[in-house]
Parts: structure tokens; sequence; C-alpha cells
């Protein structure tokens, strides 16, 4: 039923998650005011509960501990989906940004859900926790966008929304004076993201190429092959922008020859694209074309000096869209 695919759209989402909160520092000032020390807060990925167990170790406060504060954890907590940003399950895009763009992809529409953050903030000193939420929750308004690149194949590059859900505190302030304080801050937050199922590569689902063969003759054991029609699917505009001169000259809807700057890589029968009119060469005479007009049922329409040229080549052929009106070139043989 399944095929096998990962996109590693949660641990990304995760990477990114935790990146938010890798520059965070606090300062500690003497009774004149002056800076005497600034330490950058360290981050790791686990539960709260493993440091505090670490912390609870060492009670001695006169004894080298396992760990000092501040320091801050986050952890992946739940995941789930969001029905308020469903789209049509069955609905497919094309994607044209993968490595190769020859070979465009496919994929059905993504399935949003929900992850579920917890970020744990510890300190010793209440000015040490009140310096690190400040320099965090101005940016939660309440949401904060990161851009992630959920799907590396087809390029697929989108804004996650990360919403402050809310913010708990605690105070583990037992036993005697020789114990170890620590003030624990809760932020839990909702990253707004979508996972992608399998992609698969459009040249499964186009038709490339069809022949067709004509028989003649009566109801005979071996008939005799006369003509084969075969058709293949050509693009009828420029997927790539492949533009490879400009006009040198105005041109009005009634004329047929159109001068270009640099008429090298145009020949005779190819197909050029200015604004949305299409060309076909017929013939080249230094860096005037003779051309057919509205080509492709294009609408023929007036053009200005310097308008782009574009060419269109195999390799948009290879682009075309789903539902896209493109043409057939036939050849008899």
């Amino acid at each position: 039923m399944f095929e096998y695919f990962y996109h590693e759209i949660l641990r990304r989402t995760i990477i990114s998650f935790g990146s938010l909160f890798n520059d965070i520092s606090i300062q500690h000032k003497n009774n004149s005011d002056d800076i005497v020390s600034t330490l950058k807060v360290p981050l790791s990925y686990g539960p709260t509960q493993k440091f505090l167990a670490r912390l609870e170790q060492s009670p001695n406060l006169n004894q080298p501990v396992q760990m000092s504060l501040p320091r801050m954890s986050f952890e992946f907590v739940g995941l789930t989906y969001d029905n308020s940003r469903k789209v049509t399950s069955t609905q497919t895009f094309l994607s044209t940004l993968s490595t190769d763009k020859t070979k465009p992809k496919k994929s059905y529409m993504p399935v949003p859900y929900n992850m579920q953050f917890e970020l744990s903030i510890m300190t010793k000193l209440n000015d040490d926790m009140l310096q690190i939420i400040e320099q965090i929750i101005p940016y939660f308004q309440p949401a904060y966008t990161i851009s992630v690149d959920l799907v590396e194949t087809i390029g697929e590059k989108r804004d996650v929304p990360v919403v402050l859900e809310n913010i708990t505190m605690q105070d583990d302030y037992e036993g005697d004076f020789s114990s170890r304080r620590a003030l624990i801050y809760t932020l839990r937050f909702t990253a707004k993201t979508y996972l992608f199922g399998p992609i698969s590569d459009v040249s499964k689902d186009i038709i490339e190429k069809v022949s067709i063969g004509y028989i003649s003759g009566d109801k005979v054991p071996n008939p005799i092959r006369e003509v084969t029609y075969s058709i293949e699917p050509s693009a009828t505009k420029s997927y790539l922008n492949n533009v490879v001169t400009n006009l040198s000259k105005d041109l009005t809807e009634v004329e047929t020859i159109i001068e270009v700057n640099d008429p090298s890589l145009i020949s005779v029968g190819d197909i050029v694209v200015i604004d949305d009119e299409n060309f076909k060469i017929v013939s080249k005479t230094s860096n005037k074309l003779t051309v057919n007009r509205g080509h492709d049922s294009t609408s023929i329409s007036e053009h200005v000096s310097g308008s782009e040229v574009k060419l269109i080549t195999k390799s948009d052929a290879n682009l075309i869209e789903f539902g896209d009106d493109f043409g057939f070139s036939g050849s008899l043989f």
C-alpha cells in the first residue's frame, strides 16, 4: 500500500526551531553598573527532567557540579493535524524547481500538521531569567515566521509560523540553604508546518509520443503498413525564459519581417515568443527574420523595440504543465 520516502521535514523543522534560540546571552554587572561578565546561554535538545536530575546529584554548593546554570533545553512533544489549513487531498501541483529542471516533479498537496515544542529555561538568579525572557517574547506577537526548506528534491521552501502559546513558571527551592536553587520557565510553542507525500516524475503521466499505423488491403494475414503518423507534445511558451535576443525595431500587427539585434541563436523552423505572441521562423537574412504571425493560435499584437525574444526549445516541451493548451508537431514518413 505504501512506498518508502523520507523528506526529513520533521527533522528540518526541529532544527529550525532550535536555531531561533542559539544566540541568547546574559550580562552581570557590579555595584557601579559596569559589565563584569557576559555569558552565552547554552542550548541543548532534551527533556527538562534530565537536566534537573543532574542538578540534584550535586546538592552541595561547595563541590564541583555536573551542570552549571543558566541553561536552556527544548523538546518536540506533540504532533496534531490542523483541519483549518486543509486543502483538497487529491489536488496535485507541478514543480520545476528541482536540481534537474528538465525533469519536473509532481506531488500531492501537503498535509498541514502542528508540531508542539517546549522550551525550558533554567537559571539560579531571577535577573538572569528576566534577561533571557525579554530577549525572546518580543518577537512572538504571538507568532514568528521561519523559512524552512521542507523538500529539497523539489525546492519546496515554505514559511512556517511559530506561535508562542503560553509560559509557566516554577521555582524549585526546597531543602536547606546548601541546596541548589533552580528557576524554571517553560515556554510552549506550536509550529504550523506541512508534510509532503512521495514525489513522482511527471514523465510517467504525460504522453510523450503517439504513433498510429494505417494499413491497406483486404483481410490478409500480413497487411501492409503504408504510412505512420507520429506526434509529440510541444510547448507553446518558454518555460525556461530563454531570452536569445531583442527586437531592434518596432513591429506592427501586419508586418511579417522582424528585425533583431543578434540572430545567431535562431534558425529557420524555430518558434520564438515576443510578449504573448508566438512566431514561426520561415526564413532568415542577416538580422531580418521572415515569420508566420500568431503561431499556436496566439494573439497578434504590436511590439516595441527592445522587447525580449525568447526561444522555445525541447527543454520547454519537457516542462509542459497539466492542462496546458500545448500543440503537436506532426510528421509523415
